[in-house]
């Protein structure tokens, strides 16, 4: 499979990074529309936004890297290499948690209102992300058969990707891309109930996400993206 989307000649851009890049607008788009509907002040929502995206990509990078720095010890520039794969979602979910609880503090705005906002973005972001890992042929699940695979009504082109080294793997990628759309349009309707309160979107996020996650890493064959 071929993981160059686009080849520049000195530049070239990766399905892994656009795909990245995808999500975290498609992320970004939803969140800023809430905060509009919401009367949040658009400077404060900005920098918001934009340092979570700055800190949460740097945190999923080093959450990444400190888990395999046996690998990266002796391959220092290869840190700096995003676009080849390794951004842990759970490195990036904490560092972005810690700049949101410090901006909301600063100006005494809910730190929970703020993460019921971010959590539906974030999850659309997610699913779409999970595409990169696709492309770079990671994330992946045990062998398995092609008459599985295809009993799934898993789609030919996912199949075909998945047959790494000359043997059909589980795209669990594609299940957790998959269960986190479905978890995306429960919190679109959820947040339209009127007597929900602060906090309840983010439990919600937090239980679905978990639950999916554990089903997930229980097939996965390897464990940090």
């Amino acid at each position: 499979m071929n993981r160059v989307a686009l080849d520049l000649g000195i530049i070239q851009i990766y399905w892994y990074s656009l795909m990245i890049f995808l999500g975290v607008l498609v992320a970004c788009i939803f969140i800023f529309r809430e905060t509009r509907k919401q009367n949040i002040n658009e400077d404060f929502m900005l920098n918001l936004i934009f340092y979570s995206v700055v800190f949460g990509l740097i945190g999923a990078r080093a959450y990444y890297v400190a888990f395999n720095w046996s690998y990266y010890s002796t391959h220092l520039l290869e840190i700096l290499e995003v676009w080849n794969g390794g951004l842990a979602i759970h490195g990036g979910i904490f560092a972005g948690l810690l700049w949101i609880i410090f901006y909301t503090k600063k100006y005494k705005i809910s730190t929970l209102k703020i993460l019921d906002i971010a959590v539906v973005g974030l999850m659309i972001g997610q699913c779409i992300g999970r595409w990169g890992n696709f492309f770079n042929q990671e994330a992946y699940g045990p062998v398995t058969t092609l008459a599985y695979l295809e009993q799934e009504m898993i789609p030919q082109f996912i199949i075909n990707g998945m047959k790494i080294l000359g043997e059909y793997h589980i795209p669990t990628f594609y299940y957790e891309s998959l269960w986190n759309i479905n978890g995306f349009i429960i919190l679109l309707l959820v947040r339209n109930c009127k007597k929900i309160k602060n906090g309840q979107l983010t439990g919600i996020y937090l239980i679905w996400y978990s639950l999916g996650r554990f089903y997930v890493e229980s097939l996965r064959m390897d464990s940090l993206m």
